[in-house]
């Protein structure tokens, strides 16, 4: 039941980050953190779901645009702080980031204009403030999970 998984470089060369999302009772999340603590390579897996936090997704979206469209859709993208990174004849491709229900809203309106791909990050998550995830130290790759 995991709805994200992410991975990616931190602050510290030696650390990778994997923030995972999946839909779970709080018995569930408790079994998933442990399991991630067993791994050899994961330094630290904490259940942030409870915690100040900040999320956010990554979206490319290819969609069909003529010249008709494009004044509209350009207006669209303006309400969701998304930006066009590729203009072809008959598409656009949309860069957008922010909340997954910020990107699944922009989606909802461009399908009626031919959503014709999509790729997406999935979600990574960060604590708010000095709430920082640390490691013990000389480990190697903390796993952060948030519960959807």
């Amino acid at each position: 039941n995991i709805d994200s998984l992410t991975v990616g470089p931190t602050e510290n060369e030696e650390i990778a980050r994997m923030t995972i999302v999946a839909h779970t009772d709080p018995k569930g999340a408790h079994r998933l953190e442990a399991s991630l603590e067993k791994l050899v390579d994961v330094l630290l897996a904490e259940n942030i779901s409870e915690r100040s936090l900040l999320e956010r997704d990554l979206a490319l979206i290819k969609v069909a645009a003529d010249q008709q469209s494009r004044p509209h859709l350009m207006d669209l993208l303006k309400v969701f702080r998304g930006r066009v990174v590729d203009v072809a004849p008959d598409s656009l491709i949309v860069e957008v980031s922010g909340t997954v229900d910020k990107i699944d809203g922009l989606l909802e309106v461009l399908r009626p204009y031919g959503v014709l791909e999509m790729a997406r990050t999935g979600r990574i998550a960060m604590t708010r403030g000095g709430d920082l995830l640390q490691p013990p130290a000389s480990e190697n790759v903390p796993a952060a999970l948030s519960k959807d």
